[in-house]
């Protein structure tokens, strides 16, 4: 019988790149990415997938609010931007034999 592993992907995005929205309704956006979840392959990235929630009354907001927050988008839709142009992230050894991500439009390392 073949075992199931739990293997989570290693993604190409990380937290603090710039990446740009491939498609969805913030189509060609650009943003920082806050967080990432690895296992649900999801990532929050600034002023991306605004929705509005409504806050109910408690005791610090008596009257309530909408507030609009940042939702997890798929990161198959997210592409890394180096230097202003997005492009495809490849891993290969560096100099000290660590893999390290670099971009496959200009073959330069990336700073992690």
């Amino acid at each position: 019988m073949r075992r199931k592993y739990n293997k989570i992907p290693k993604l190409h995005i990380r937290k603090g790149d710039t990446v740009k929205v491939l498609s969805g309704n913030d189509k060609n956006k650009t943003g920082e990415v806050k967080r990432v979840n690895l296992k649900e392959g999801t990532a929050i990235v600034d002023g991306i997938n605004m929705v509005t929630k409504h806050r109910k009354p408690d005791a610090d907001n008596p009257n309530g609010s909408i507030v609009k927050l940042e939702s997890p988008i798929r990161v198959s839709k997210l592409q890394v931007m180096v230097d202003g142009e997005s492009t495809r992230i490849g891993r290969k050894l560096n100099e000290n034999g660590k893999l390290q991500r670099f971009s496959k439009k200009t073959g330069d390392f990336i700073n992690n």
